[in-house]
């Protein structure tokens, strides 16, 4: 099976939610703002043949901060063996081993463990790879329980609808979505998840608009999930010096030599702002790799699985000189945290935002008789100080509630500014 993951994809009601061996968050975006499916799955291994341990991120359709924050409530650790033999005597009697799974899991009171039936696994898969199918909207909740936009991918349905961030979604396919969990709205927005909505399938939402309101049915299509974008910031005012930001949405496959490379065609002179904010996650090799960009080898976190301990270490000689702050906020989640926390850690960044969401704990894989997927709490990691995050997060360095870019980009101006 695979190994660790971080992944929170959209908890689904009464199974908890988590991919394999995950320590938290992966693709929490398409969990929260309509769209986890994702396509790109070269379809060739099995979730065990491939072994990809995750964290959290959010592919494009996702929730933002803002929901419910993990605290004391992660509930008893689930017996695997008492799971697997759930769904084995239930596929026996010609039941639903998958539901019979979620059952005991439920029970646990466990949040972040789950059961996926094979096809819901197998699309959780592929969002990892970088494809999705989806509107291409995230969302936030607002005041008062409400749903809003948070953003609209170009060139997506949601944009071709006429979707603009700040809009209130009403509701989707019928049902109201004001109070529900961002991630609920997002499952409706991708559609039933025991069918996997494939490209073209409608989707109708309600939406409103200062004071006017309307429906609009919109069509999901596969989308590629853009999980690293850069940008290079000139210099002026109280920023200072130029600086290149790098944002990453999510830890999909690929994201951390994309880090690697941006980080590298930064100018000597220049900073570098990591924008982790929103960043629900993911597979956890691939923070590793991106921390490999700004550390020169060493320890980037360590984690337990069934009592024993692990360490994930950056490899040497691809660490940048350049100053660097990482933003964060209470989206960073799981495989962004431990990038986040193993740079502030290691002194290589100074943290700046809010405190991150706090998902710390590592769920592994295990295929059910009748070829679902159980992914079950198995322990937890810890920052290279040994700080747990589950249910606590990171404070950053410095805390900022206003334009947190402004006050990053200040503070490199005020950084060593490397050769």
């Amino acid at each position: 099976m695979p190994g660790p993951s971080m992944f929170h994809p959209q908890r689904r009601a009464r199974r908890g939610a988590a991919l394999t061996l995950v320590f938290a968050g992966v693709l929490a975006t398409g969990a929260a703002a309509g769209s986890w499916s994702a396509g790109g799955q070269d379809g060739r291994k099995t979730p065990e043949a491939r072994a990809a341990s995750r964290t959290a991120a959010r592919p494009a359709d996702r929730a933002v901060a803002g929901e419910e924050r993990p605290g004391d409530g992660a509930g008893a650790p689930v017996d695997r063996s008492e799971v697997e033999a759930a769904a084995a005597r239930a596929v026996e009697d010609g039941k639903s081993g998958t539901e019979a799974a979620a059952e005991v899991v439920g029970r646990s009171g466990d949040r972040w463990s789950a059961v996926y039936s094979a096809r819901e696994y197998e699309g959780l898969e592929r969002a990892l790879n970088g494809t999705y199918i989806g509107v291409g909207v995230s969302a936030r909740r607002a005041a008062g329980g409400r749903t809003e936009v948070d953003s609209v991918r170009p060139g997506s349905p949601a944009d071709r609808g006429g979707l603009r961030p700040g809009d209130r979604l009403r509701s989707i396919d019928g049902t109201p979505v004001d109070g529900r969990p961002v991630t609920e709205v997002v499952a409706l927005l991708r559609g039933d998840t025991n069918a996997w909505p494939g490209p073209g399938t409608p989707v109708r939402i309600g939406v409103e608009r200062a004071g006017r309101s309307w429906e609009r049915t919109l069509h999901r299509e596969r989308l590629a999930t853009e999980s690293v974008t850069v940008e290079r910031l000139a210099p002026g005012g109280a920023a200072g010096k130029a600086a290149v930001r790098i944002k990453v949405g999510s830890f999909t496959r690929g994201t951390g030599e994309q880090v690697r490379a941006a980080a590298a065609e930064a100018l000597p002179g220049e900073g570098i702002l990591l924008d982790l904010r929103g960043n629900s996650g993911g597979l956890v090799d691939e923070a590793v790799t991106a921390a490999s960009a700004f550390l020169d080898g060493g320890l980037v976190a360590t984690y337990d699985v069934q009592g024993r301990q692990r360490a994930l270490e950056a490899r040497a000689g691809g660490a940048t000189p350049l100053p660097l702050v990482v933003l964060v906020d209470g989206g960073t989640m799981s495989a962004a945290e431990l990038l986040a926390g193993a740079l502030q850690d290691r002194g290589r960044a100074v943290l700046a935002g809010t405190r991150t969401f706090g998902k710390g704990s590592v769920q592994m894989p295990s295929r059910l008789a009748d070829g679902s997927v159980a992914e079950l709490t198995v322990g937890h990691y810890r920052t290279p100080a040994g700080r747990a995050v589950d249910g606590r997060g990171l404070a950053p360095d410095l805390q900022v509630l206003g334009d947190a870019e402004e006050r990053a980009r200040t503070v490199l101006s005020g950084l060593g500014g490397g050769s």
